[in-house]
Formats: structure tokens, sequence, C-alpha cells
């Protein structure tokens, strides 16, 4: 097995969900992911855990395990139907780790963006559960990927070539330092700017990509340092709902359910989205954000702050991360955060903010062409 994958798996039991003796704990992942899979199975049961693994043949989008067949044959009742493991696991488990490990990230694009609407309102409870319990501290829940191919092809880069990148963001590539104390300098490091929000109002950011202003008015931002994602780098808050008012231009493309959207523009009147375009998949764009009542308002406001990821490859949880960018999430908010938007989605995309930038804070310049000021 490849070092770096067995210094993951310990990087996940013992730092990010923090493994205990008894824990019940559902791995799920795509058969891409099998050599993490078997590390992490043997690093949970190391710690005295209980593994329960989901493997899906194909997508971890329906939770059926063969997401292909599903979207294709299966009826409305079908679609409704909860995903009743999957749901005891977020209601009981005490952790679980998901591991992207897609060998198509296509497979979903010629799928009706109603039914996968309709599925994903059937699992809205296990979101919610996974927000709720983990800001509470009872389901240590965290999110990560392995390398695969077709990550690969999205990123522009060959395989061996993307497994350094995806290794190396997440700090396991060096078998000389221990990844955990790069994590702990990073979550001490990322504190001074969540304290520098801390019981402030208005938020304004200006720039050729964007002009936003929103309230983070008894609000809390999140140090976002490895524990819910590997790799990390971020501080967020859920905006005040009704709020938001502006625009934000995506210029990168955006890839959500095996759909690629380019040129998107959104624009916000008291917190909804009222004006939306883009250049292709607006149809989707505008079925997605319709899901339900939460679905075009903001979950999230986000400031990417790990200046060791400048390479875009369309996937998010990696995208989101970039030193220099913001992100918002349309749909459900972390409760922590303050946020009381509901929603079957969560929808992270990106703007760039490097370039003839500034970051306005109750009327004080606090971050300029994509990085803090102090």
């Amino acid at each position: 097995m490849d070092n770096r994958i067995q210094r993951m798996a310990e990087l996940l039991t013992d730092y990010s969900a923090q493994i205990r003796p008894g824990d019940r704990v559902l791995i799920e992942a795509e058969t891409e992911a099998e050599p993490l899979v078997r590390a992490l199975f043997e690093a949970v049961l190391d710690h005295g855990g209980h593994p329960y693994l989901q493997i899906s043949f194909s997508g971890q989008v329906s939770s059926t395990g063969l997401d292909d067949i599903f979207f294709e044959r299966a009826n409305s009742d079908q679609l409704d139907h909860p995903s009743s493991f999957r749901q005891h696991a977020y209601d009981e488990f005490e952790s679980r780790f998901v591991i992207h490990s897609s060998s198509n990230t296509r497979s979903l694009a010629n799928i009706g963006s109603q039914r996968i609407a309709q599925r994903r309102k059937a699992l809205q409870p296990i979101l919610h559960a996974q927000f709720q319990r983990g800001d509470r501290g009872e389901f240590r829940w965290v999110t990560t990927l392995y390398p695969t191919a077709a990550y690969a092809q999205e990123a522009d880069m060959g395989l061996a070539e993307y497994e350094d990148f995806v290794f190396m963001a997440c700090h396991v590539h060096n078998s000389d330092t221990n990844p955990a104390d790069y994590w702990m300098r990073v979550e001490k490091d990322q504190q001074k700017w969540v304290d520098a929000f801390a019981g402030h109002n208005e938020l304004v950011v200006r720039g050729p990509n964007c002009d936003l202003r929103l309230s983070i008015r008894d609000r809390t931002f999140i140090n976002a340092s490895g524990r819910r994602n590997m790799p990390d780098g971020e501080i967020f808050t859920g905006p005040v709902e009704d709020s938001v008012n502006g625009w934000m231009l995506f210029t990168l493309p955006i890839v959500f359910r095996g759909i690629e959207l380019q040129g998107v523009k959104i624009s916000f009147e008291n917190g909804k989205a009222v004006e939306i375009e883009a250049q292709n998949n607006r149809q989707f764009l505008l079925e997605t954000l319709n899901t339900d009542a939460g679905a075009s308002f903001l979950g999230e406001f986000g400031i990417g702050t790990n200046y060791g990821i400048q390479r875009y490859t369309k996937n998010t949880l990696f995208d989101e991360k970039i030193g220099g960018t913001i992100h918002v999430a349309f749909g459900s908010g972390y409760p922590k955060t303050g946020s009381k938007n509901k929603s079957a989605i969560h929808w992270d995309m990106v703007c760039d903010v490097r370039e003839d930038s500034e970051m306005v804070l109750d009327g004080e310049v606090i971050y300029r062409e994509g990085a803090f000021l102090s």
C-alpha cells in the first residue's frame, strides 16, 4: 500500500474524527477507494471502534449504490423512499467518513434535474442530522477524497500528478512530518481571523467579480482546520438569511452532480437569488435553486485560506479552500454558525477575489486582493 494512504487513514481517525473505543463508524465510498477504505477499516478497529461499510458501485448521490440504474428506473414512490440504514447511522452512530471516489464524474449528466431534486428532498433529514448532531458534538463526520482517474481528468492532470496534488494538500506526503501538527498550526493561525469577525455586523466584498453586502450580526465564524474536511483551510459562517444584497460572478466553471456550468452570475435581493444567469445549463441551475424554499438563500459564506492550493480542479472540496477566494453555499446552513436556513441542498460556488478586491467589516478594510491585512 502507498504509505501516503496509510498516513491519511491515521490522520482521519486520530486527528479529524478522533475515533474512540466503542464508536460506531460508517465508511461511505465507491469501489475506487478500496485502498483507503481498507486502511480506514483497520485504523478504526485499532482504535477500538466498530466500522460499517456502505460501498457504492456507481455514485453516491442517491444512497442506493447504483445511481445510474436508480435514477433511470425508479418511480416516484421509489425516489421518495428514504435511505433507512444511512438515516439510522446519521441519527445514532458516533462518526462517519465520506470518501468521494468517483470513477465517472458525469454519470448523471443526462438525468433530469427534477428527479435528482426529488431524491435530495427524500434524503434531506440525513443532511440535517449531519449538521445538527455534528454541531452538538454528537456526530464526528469527516469528508475527504480518494484520487481517481476521473477526478484527475477533471483537473487536467495525469493520475500520478493528481495523487501527488491530493496527498500534498492533505499534508500526508512527507513521512518525516506529523500531518496533525500541521493542521493544529492551521487552526491556531486561523483563529485570529475568526476572532476578528466576532461582535461585528456588516460585511461588504467588492471587486471585479462581486459586489456583495451581508449581515453577520449574532453569527459565528467557524475555524475549519481538518476536523470536518480533509484537506481544509477556510473560515465560514451563515449570513443573516434576508441580509444578502448585490451580485457575484463565478468566473470558473461550476460542477455539481455531474453538470458543468460556466459564466454563472447571481444577484441577490433581501437574501434571495433573484437574477440567475449562466452561459450553459441555466435550466439545471434554476431547477436546483428551486428545490425548496431555502435553496435560493445562502446557508454559508466562507473565505478560503489554504494558499498551498492554488490550482483549480473542478472539485469544491479543494477549490473552496483556495487562498484568495470566497465562496457561498446555497441551501442548508450549519446551525453552529447561527444559520437558520434549511434545504435539501448545500451547493458551494467559488469566487476569485485575488485582484482589485477588498473586504470591508463595519466600515474598516480588513482584506485586500486575496489576503487579510493582519
